[in-house]
């Protein structure tokens, strides 16, 4: 389906499953709706995966902004909205921040955040991914298309296909926006976790690989809320759902029991 969102952007809406609790997504940069697909198939026969595409991903990649941290939250409550029932938010990285920040707004049953990026990267982290994406992206069509699966050809194929979509028509003009419209302090969400008012997993790549730096990792161990369930996931890296995908849904499993959304 597509929603138009409350500043008139529209985005694509992908529903896999057709019973049982909803499980609404936020991919991560370079991502699309579609970088949930090999979760979605695991889990639908007793669940509903919806997800969208993020401004400047995917089928919105002609959506250039705002790209406010808020106004990426402001975008998952308008899809949640528009699909009628959510009981669980889950995202990854860039998402990730997103869910954790929906959640309180939402009446949901949960939150899992994928190593989100609970602090603003700093700049020469965004200059280094942006010059590895225009290289990237110096490709069109279907010699993108070629590059992004010989890259990524240790992959499971349903992650490449979100890959695929999420980068076909991307520039690297939202990643820049993520970083030029955020440097009010407000993407800093430690304080948010240190209160959390819902059940949240907040599942976290090593601490040499992860997108979290060591030090915010440190304080929220310490700080978080009791209703914040913090697993480390040593040995894997940013992308933790993909690469230790029966290890995450192990953990995912035992999150929806415990939340008593599983079926």
């Amino acid at each position: 389906m597509i929603v138009t969102l409350d500043d008139g952007a529209v985005t694509s809406v992908e529903r896999w499953g057709d019973r049982g609790p909803v499980v609404l997504c936020v991919h991560g940069m370079t991502g699309s709706r579609r970088s949930w697909l090999r979760l979605a198939k695991r889990y639908a026969d007793r669940m509903q995966f919806v997800a969208y595409d993020q401004r400047g991903h995917g089928d919105s990649a002609g959506v250039r902004g705002p790209m406010s941290l808020q106004r990426g939250v402001w975008d998952a409550i308008n899809v949640a909205a528009a699909i009628g029932k959510v009981d669980v938010l889950l995202g990854h990285s860039w998402g990730g921040a997103v869910v954790i920040g929906a959640g309180e707004e939402l009446d949901v049953r949960g939150v899992v955040a994928i190593d989100p990026m609970l602090v603003q990267a700093p700049d020469e982290w965004y200059a280094e991914y942006i010059e590895e994406l225009d290289a990237q992206f110096s490709a069109a069509g279907n010699d993108r298309d070629a590059a992004v699966r010989r890259l990524y050809a240790d992959r499971h194929p349903d992650d490449v296909e979100g890959t695929l979509l999420g980068v076909r028509h991307m520039t690297t003009a939202p990643i820049a926006g993520l970083r030029d419209e955020n440097r009010d302090g407000s993407w800093d969400l430690r304080a948010r976790i240190a209160d959390y008012n819902r059940p949240m997993l907040l599942a976290l790549a090593d601490r040499e690989e992860s997108i979290v730096p060591a030090s915010t990792i440190d304080q929220i161990e310490r700080t978080h809320s009791p209703r914040v369930r913090i697993e480390i996931f040593e040995g894997l890296g940013h992308s933790l759902h993909r690469d230790g995908f029966e290890r995450f849904t192990t953990s995912l499993d035992r999150f929806f029991n415990d939340i008593q959304v599983a079926h």
